[in-house]
């Protein structure tokens, strides 16, 4: 008989489960049934790279093809407007199954450009909402634009949420300066990493460390605690997990990005998770602000932050440029 997640009928755990997947319906079905179904999910190019090896999904980078060479005059152009139709088509996909937002992701290679990132993110919402979203009915509002938690990619979303209203999803945040400089910014929402910083520590130490000591762990708690305490909207949503044993110590966090994998785990385990996070108001914690110099100048400090920021950032951006010649050679082939 297969065993359910149960919740505590003292203490029911507060999980908002977002789905971390480029692939798309298989899994959500496979989990629709139990209490922790997907409400959110995201994608980025390493994601959408390895969901578009499926044949499932081979009519989503054709369409995207034909609408490349259709916008765009040389090779280049055309790849250029592929990927974006490509990234939009597997977001409406997602977004046809779970019944909260999904979250799209800028160009890493533009992590260290303001003005660049401002224009991208534009660009791609005009496109998600004035040539797809409203002919399906989706408002803008189920969309996030992804981007990496640099000084200058937090200024960006800053002015987004601002100036043009559009809702920001802050990611690879690996260290407490980030996530002070994104609340500051009034972005929608975080993605603390809590399986990148574990891997660092476990390497670093040359030891494994249990969910309560986990430093990927500590890192969500004590950052939920500070938006808490201060009242702060952004959205923490704890992401990276490497087992459900970490999950259990984050109950109660505003979102969990959860595998697949994990999430049948989750479904076939018959272990009480009670809520471990609650709002903070009464613990002792300063509220600090930051200048552009001090936040770099903090962020160096941090080793793990400062090497698993510049690590994650050269991944998408491989894979995005591997993501890229896919498309490329597709649109050369037709």
């Amino acid at each position: 008989m297969k065993k359910k997640w149960k919740r505590s009928h003292h203490h029911s755990p507060h999980l908002h489960v977002v789905m971390d997947r480029g692939r798309v319906s298989a899994e959500v079905d496979r989990v629709r049934p139990v209490y922790l179904s997907p409400q959110d999910a995201t994608t980025n190019p390493s994601l959408i790279l390895a969901a578009t090896e499926k044949t499932s999904y081979a009519k989503l980078p054709d369409d995207a093809v034909a609408y490349g060479k259709k916008h765009g005059e040389t090779v280049d152009e055309q790849t250029a407007w592929a990927i974006d139709r490509l990234m939009i088509n597997f977001g409406l996909e997602i977004l046809k199954i779970v019944p909260g937002r999904v979250s799209t992701e800028v160009d890493a290679t533009l992590s260290f450009d303001r003005e660049a990132t401002l224009a991208k993110a534009r660009l791609s919402m005009i496109n998600e909402v004035g040539i797809n979203i409203n002919e399906v009915g989706i408002s803008k509002d189920r969309v996030l634009i992804k981007i990496a938690s640099t000084w200058e990619g937090i200024q960006a979303a800053k002015e987004l949420e601002e100036k043009d209203g559009i809702h920001c999803n802050l990611t690879l945040l690996f260290s407490f300066v980030q996530a002070v400089a994104c609340a500051e910014a009034s972005v929608t929402l975080i993605s603390p990493f809590v399986g990148r910083i574990y891997d660092w520590y476990k390497k670093s130490a040359g030891r494994d460390y249990d969910g309560a000591e986990d430093r990927g762990v500590l890192s969500v708690q004590r950052i939920y605690n500070y938006y808490k305490k201060h009242d702060y909207k952004t959205i923490v949503m704890g992401a990276s997990f490497r087992n459900i044993g970490k999950i259990k110590h984050l109950t109660g966090c505003d979102f969990l990005t959860i595998s697949p994998k994990l999430l049948a785990e989750l479904a076939n385990t018959e272990e009480i998770y009670k809520t471990v996070l609650s709002a903070a108001k009464t613990m002792d914690i300063l509220k600090t602000s930051l200048s552009e110099k001090a936040f770099h100048w903090q962020l160096i400090q941090d080793a793990m932050a400062t090497e698993k920021l510049a690590e994650s950032i050269r991944k998408l951006a491989e894979d995005g440029e591997k993501l890229q010649k896919l498309i490329s050679d597709l649109i050369r082939a037709a």
